[in-house]
């Protein structure tokens, strides 16, 4: 039985009634031309054109970059690898959990790591952390390597015996019988229990006092109702709760504890259909309002996240978790030749994705991974080279207009995604000095598309060998972006601004 796999749930109702008055709800609906209201704030917005003529007569293109074939390891972006799912670590042959995980931390096409946990793996007792062996090792290995890490915590788990919870919520919290499912009895929390709620209270403040903001952590999953958080409990059509009201306003009053608690690190919440009558439309709603991102769990069963995930707002970044295949012939599922993960890969990227698993499901260890990857490389590769956003100043003018110098930037995204932030932008002296600087619009420049910006320079400044440097700024962090350019950077991934030859044509003809 595929976990994944998802029963439509019919028709949203719009209205449904609690205690004796009308409780509304967001329905699902199509994302594209929907209004999500403005994106993230940009306090130093760049003028961005028009640049007509008449207003820059002096202009001069001096730049003309292309892009880049390798990958760029930037925030916001790239392949994981998973080093736990549900089940927990998965021990290699004649290796140590250290050295198990730290296989798997160091597979090259991965630039980030994930980790997947129980609420009762990271707390056991009331008021304090207490952070499992594969936690603190991850932590320690993705600092050793660079690679930040995208984690969740799981408030439910059907795939391991008992409860995801510690004993001492468990205790306190009544739990609901709900059916069974692969032969065992399944049981949910009141949610809205007043104990399960400071539980959870106290859980979110422990875990955003270490990790909000924390340099080694990418994103957060959103922890929302049922099977491993992710908004459901297929193929059980209960839920725990006495009615859809109940339901929703627990979930939206636990979402917006976690959003104020986590300030600085964006959450990532799933595009699980509302199978389980729950409230997830609303999440998904207040998620790209308040400017956090999204995630989902498969690429082929319902049209309604392919939808939601294709038409997000550019600023809305977006994870694609799928398994894939360990090498073996029985795993590959060939149709025509094609590989099922090769299959699942390009799907990913017809979904505009920021980030994509490196995961085999439930069984996940680096030999696997790589013995997939070694025989049918190309997608993954294809993948890596296109995935979330690759930003490059396509086109370099410059103009001095009554005596005041300046840059205009043509900036262009390579990849398949918006930027899911805001692109701050800088003009500065090789020593670091910054003599210019501003934001693009939220989630700027768009894939394919020039984004044009004005960058005014001081009187008497030569714009050679001043260096071009941007930045993403997510929830008010900002993180360094390497350009996505063919031409040769700085250490720090800023370009040195120089002449690029043939632009005029005096170079072509020789005139």
């Amino acid at each position: 039985m595929d976990r994944r796999r998802f029963l439509q749930a019919g028709s949203s109702a719009a209205l449904l009634t609690a205690a004796g008055h009308a409780f509304a709800h967001v329905p699902a609906h199509n994302f594209e031309q929907y209004n999500f209201g403005p994106g993230p704030e940009v306090s130093d917005r760049l003028y961005q054109g028009p640049f007509s003529a008449d207003a820059y007569p002096s202009w001069n293109v001096v730049m003309a970059l292309t892009p880049s074939e390798d990958v760029v390891p930037n925030y916001g972006m790239g392949l994981i690898t998973y080093v736990c799912d549900e089940m927990g670590p998965q021990l290699a042959p004649g290796r140590t959990l250290e050295q198990t995980l730290e296989d798997l931390v160091k597979i090259p096409m991965g630039s980030k790591l994930y980790l997947r946990v129980n609420w009762k793996d990271v707390q056991s007792r009331p008021g304090r952390l207490d952070l499992c062996e594969h936690w603190k090792i991850t932590f320690a290995l993705a600092k050793q390597y660079g690679k930040r890490i995208g984690l969740r915590v799981m408030l439910s788990n059907p795939d391991i015996p008992g409860y995801a919870a510690p004993d001492f919520v468990r205790e306190k919290v009544p739990y609901v019988k709900l059916g069974e499912w692969q032969g065992r009895l399944r049981e949910e929390p009141r949610y809205d229990d007043p104990a399960f709620q400071a539980a959870f209270e106290e859980l979110i403040g422990l875990l955003s006092a270490d990790y909000d903001g924390h340099p080694d952590v990418e994103y957060v999953d959103t922890c929302m109702y049922g099977f491993w958080g992710e908004g459901h409990t297929w193929p059980l059509e209960k839920n725990p709760f006495p009615d859809y009201a109940t339901a929703e306003s627990t979930f939206v009053r636990m979402f917006q504890r976690q959003n104020a608690h986590w300030r600085k690190t964006p959450l990532a919440t799933n595009t699980q259909p509302d199978f389980s009558k729950v409230g997830n439309s609303e999440l998904v709603d207040r998620t790209i309002r308040s400017h956090n991102w999204l995630r989902t769990d498969t690429i082929f069963i319902e049209n309604e996240q392919i939808e939601a995930l294709s038409n997000r707002p550019p600023w809305a970044g977006v994870s694609i978790e799928v398994g894939m295949s360990d090498g073996d012939p029985k795993s590959l599922h060939l149709d025509e030749g094609i590989p099922y993960t090769d299959n699942v890969v390009h799907h990913a990227q017809d979904a505009a994705a920021n980030y994509f698993s490196l995961w085999n499901w439930h069984r996940i260890r680096a030999d696997r991974v790589m013995a997939y990857y070694e025989k049918y490389p190309k997608a993954i590769d294809g993948l890596a080279r296109c995935i979330g956003y690759r930003v490059r100043p396509s086109w370099i003018w410059t103009y001095h207009e009554q005596g005041e110098p300046g840059l205009i930037l043509g900036l262009v995204n390579d990849g398949i995604a918006g930027v899911p932030g805001v692109l701050r932008i800088a003009v500065t002296t090789p020593e670091g000095r910054v003599l210019s600087s501003g934001s693009l619009d939220a989630g700027y420049p768009l894939p394919r598309k020039v984004r044009q910006a004005k960058l005014p320079l001081p009187k008497d400044v030569k714009w050679q060998g001043l260096r071009l440097k941007a930045e993403i700024e997510v929830k008010g962090q900002t993180h360094p972006v390497r350009w996505a350019c063919a031409q040769k950077l700085n250490d720090d991934g800023s370009l040195t601004l120089r002449p690029t030859h043939g632009l005029n044509i005096s170079d072509v003809t020789g005139v």
